[in-house]
């Protein structure tokens, strides 16, 4: 279990940024309003005096809360299909068993939660500011570097240990 575990994530982190593109493809409007209703309880826009920079703001909030959903299927299914790739060439590796399960981990969990920096950003920037909510929810922007660690780590794999193909022979 805990080697399928990595690949669990990779495949639900595809099935995340899928999810969202079908519920934008159904009804993208859901989203749109939500974020127009949220930026008029934001008091900071809704305070405001001058109409014309108010109206900008509202405008470049929508455009940019809007961004941020699309970001999340972006990097959902993106992140997602490198993880997966990542994953599947680790499996070759000929490596000790503790640094590939290692590697897998730090890239299918970081390569999972990272999304979410914008997924959450998108829900509550509207609310709170943009700023404000990826601050709030930053924690899943660094699972970016998990990411990353992981990759390096997988790299060092790759060019320190021989990799094993079916067929019998190894590089």
């Amino acid at each position: 279990m805990k080697q399928k575990f990595p690949f669990a994530l990779a495949l639900l982190g595809m099935i995340c940024g899928v999810f969202i593109a079908i519920i934008f493809g159904v009804n993208e409007s859901f989203f749109k309003d939500k974020i127009a209703k949220d930026i008029n309880s934001n008091q900071k826009i809704m305070s405001i005096v001058d109409q014309s920079e108010k109206e900008t703001t509202i405008k470049n909030e929508k455009d940019k809360n809007w961004r941020y959903y699309q970001r999340f299927h972006f990097h959902s299914t993106g992140v997602s299909t490198m993880t997966l790739s990542a994953l599947i060439l680790l499996t070759f590796s000929l490596a000790p068993s503790f640094l590939k399960i290692l590697s897998s981990y730090l890239i299918s969990i970081g390569g999972f939660l990272y999304p979410f920096v914008w997924l959450f950003s998108a829900i509550y920037g509207p609310i709170m500011g943009r700023t404000a909510a990826k601050e709030t929810f930053a924690i899943f922007g660094y699972m970016g570097g998990i990411f990353l660690v992981g990759l390096i780590l997988a790299i060092i794999i790759l060019f320190r240990y021989p990799l094993k193909f079916s067929h019998g022979h190894s590089t």
